[in-house]
């Protein structure tokens, strides 16, 4: 009894066939990673860093939609924040979701500067 070569011949481990029936679920998860997991976390890198750089004078706005100031950072855990004249409360910094503005501290010397001109000017007249 001969056996005929093409029925001895073994399959190898990395066969080209195999090669090619897994490079769409390779290019798939290829296409996942650059347009999914990738922005994904770049986004939760910079949502980490704005919480971490909050200080006073922030406007934000938290998870339930209340617009406020940071008033006080309490712990690193925890941030007061003025959401009306005589109103504060204390948040989570993992519920504020965005930050507003921030004060430019040479800005608010400039306004000040001006409204203390403006309003010696107005005491001279």
């Amino acid at each position: 009894m001969l056996i005929s070569t093409a029925y001895a011949q073994g399959t190898g481990l990395l066969d080209q066939s195999a090669l090619i029936q897994f490079l769409p679920l390779i290019l798939i998860f290829i296409v996942f990673y650059f347009l999914l997991i990738r922005p994904q976390q770049k986004k939760a890198k910079d949502q980490r860093a704005m919480l971490d750089a909050l200080r006073r004078g922030d406007r934000v706005v938290t998870g339930g939609g209340i617009l406020g100031t940071v008033s006080k950072v309490v712990s690193p855990e925890e941030v007061e924040v003025d959401i009306a004249s005589g109103v504060r409360v204390k948040v989570l910094r993992s519920t504020i979701t965005t930050v507003l503005a921030k004060p430019d501290p040479a800005a608010a010397r400039e306004a000040a500067k001006e409204k203390d001109g403006a309003r010696r000017e107005a005491d001279k007249v």
